[in-house]
């Protein structure tokens, strides 16, 4: 992955933001359902975490799916770890297992 300038700066973005969500718009204006309520599942939790709008730079949107291996967005990482997608963000906030992993890493979560 080292010759690849799109990682590098996929990879560059995770370490910088211990929570880090690929989506379609902008946090406070998501531009897709899945993105909107991942989105609302993390601002639910109090966490603090930066958006990536794929809608603006077509060259991430393409790359974040070859990095991760996950065909869809969007896609969140914590501490530098792939979590999912959607419904999987969705899953493991239902069953409590998505505030576990954030307090595990470090990230400090409200509800």
């Amino acid at each position: 992955m080292t010759d690849n300038p799109v990682f590098e700066r996929i990879e560059q973005d995770i370490a910088d933001n211990p929570v880090l969500l690929f989506m379609k718009g902008s946090p406070m204006f998501p531009q897709c359902g899945f993105s909107a309520a991942v989105v609302q599942v993390l601002t639910h939790l109090g966490v603090k975490f930066k958006g990536v709008d794929v809608l603006t730079d077509p060259e991430i949107r393409e790359g974040i799916k070859q990095f991760s291996s996950w065909p869809t967005i969007p896609q969140l990482y914590v501490s530098g770890e792939f979590v999912g997608g959607c419904d999987i963000v969705r899953e493991m906030f239902e069953n409590g297992e998505l505030a576990q992993l954030l307090k595990d890493k470090g990230i400090e979560v409200a509800a």
